[in-house]
């Protein structure tokens, strides 16, 4: 074997050990996109199809809650019970509303990273001013609901409007904000391509959702999929 194919296999050793390390220490594991499109309204609240499929993955690692990350609406992003596992929802604010992408802040963030200051958040109805700020809340609830260890973080990951492919969806740039903060550059980078790969390989749903989207887009725009009779 050629001298440079040891560094390489040693490289991937110490970046997989490097990873290990800080999940053990981390308060989250970024896991990835949770869907492609909305399937209902409330988009997250219990008995929802995409709720069952967070809470069914933290159950299966031990996990006592998960955290759904959003761009934040209207809602409160309360926590709420999913079977035996808590969802933990927090939901980043920014002042300028829009569906489609930025690429050029797009480059900007996965070059640079996420700055400090850029976004407010939300949780439970608290809105915070710093990104450490609602950590240390969604910690609290953790803790509170008996968490050891880091819970599976998800960005919700779904479309309004245009190709679900390209976009990545609802709660990505504080996924990735959130991934550069634990792990830093080189991990949020993994953590960014794993994510963006997870739901073609874990969503029961993908396969219906995808085949559907522009469908699903067009009934929840629409106020067809509004049927709980709260937000």
């Amino acid at each position: 074997m050629a001298r440079s194919s040891y560094i390489i296999i040693g490289a991937i050793l110490l970046f997989g050990a490097y990873l290990y390390g800080v999940t053990a220490l981390s308060p989250v594991e970024p896991v990835g996109r949770l869907g492609f499109v909305k399937l209902a309204n409330p988009d997250m609240y219990p008995g929802h199809p995409q709720s069952k499929v967070l809470a069914s993955y933290a159950a299966q690692r031990g996990s006592k809650c998960a955290l759904v990350v959003h761009y934040a609406g209207s809602s409160n992003y309360r926590h709420y019970r999913e079977g035996n596992v808590t969802i933990i929802e927090l939901a980043y604010i920014s002042s300028e509303y829009r569906t489609d992408i930025d690429w050029g802040e797009v480059i900007e963030s996965f070059i640079f990273g996420v700055p400090d200051g850029k976004y407010r958040y939300r949780a439970d109805g608290y809105e915070f001013d710093s990104l450490d700020e609602a950590m240390d809340y969604v910690e609290s609830v953790a803790r509170s609901k008996g968490q050891e260890g880091p819970m599976p973080m998800v960005f919700h990951g779904t479309v309004r409007e245009g190709n679900v492919f390209i976009n990545p969806g609802c709660g990505f740039p504080l996924y990735v904000q959130i991934a550069w903060r634990q792990y830093g550059r080189l991990g949020a980078y993994y953590y960014i391509v794993k994510g963006l790969l997870h739901p073609y390989l874990n969503n029961p749903y993908a396969a219906y959702e995808l085949s559907h989207a522009s469908d699903l887009q067009r009934l929840y725009n629409e106020g067809a999929l509004d049927y709980t009779g709260y937000d």
